[in-house]
């Protein structure tokens, strides 16, 4: 596109924004639910992690069909710090709780960063504001899990 809309400059800012986000949470997911030790939560974030790089994949398609070329994002300044945070914890023998603590406060990253793409203004094209919202809502399911199963883990400590 030789001139694109506004709306599709405000779309592509807020996507790029939430790809951000997917690419820490994927890193972070990863490397915590490589650490714990309770299964069922270390299953799920290794699970999230992928369903992270499946979210990023659809939001970069539906750019690529908006003719945006060239998504070569790196995740945010915040997430390489839970990143380096969440292998610390690990390393120095941080319990499932410590590191479950940070996959909630990831989560918590992303959630806030969906409900701001969401109130993207002007409002983004309803395919993209539908596949936001599908992904915030599994999002959501998932910090509730983990702030679950780091309360559970607190009261095991």
């Amino acid at each position: 596109m030789s001139h694109p809309s506004l709306e599709l400059l405000n779309t592509e800012a807020a996507l790029r924004s939430v790809i951000e986000v997917l690419i820490d949470g994927q890193e972070v997911l990863r490397k915590i639910g490589e650490e714990l030790k309770h299964e069922p939560a270390k299953r799920h974030l290794l699970a999230e992690s992928l369903k992270r790089a499946e979210f990023r994949g659809e939001l970069e398609t539906l750019l690529h069909q908006e003719g945006v070329r060239d998504i070569k994002e790196s995740g945010t300044p915040e997430g390489t710090v839970y990143r380096i945070w969440a292998e610390v914890k690990g390393q120095l023998g941080g319990g499932d709780h410590t590191l479950l603590v940070t996959a909630e406060q990831c989560e918590d990253s992303a959630r806030e960063l969906y409900a701001k793409a969401l109130k993207n203004e002007p409002p983004m094209p309803l395919p993209v504001r539908q596949l936001l919202a599908s992904q915030a809502a599994h999002i959501e399911r998932s910090h509730a899990y983990i702030t679950a199963a780091r309360d559970e883990a607190g009261q095991a400590a």
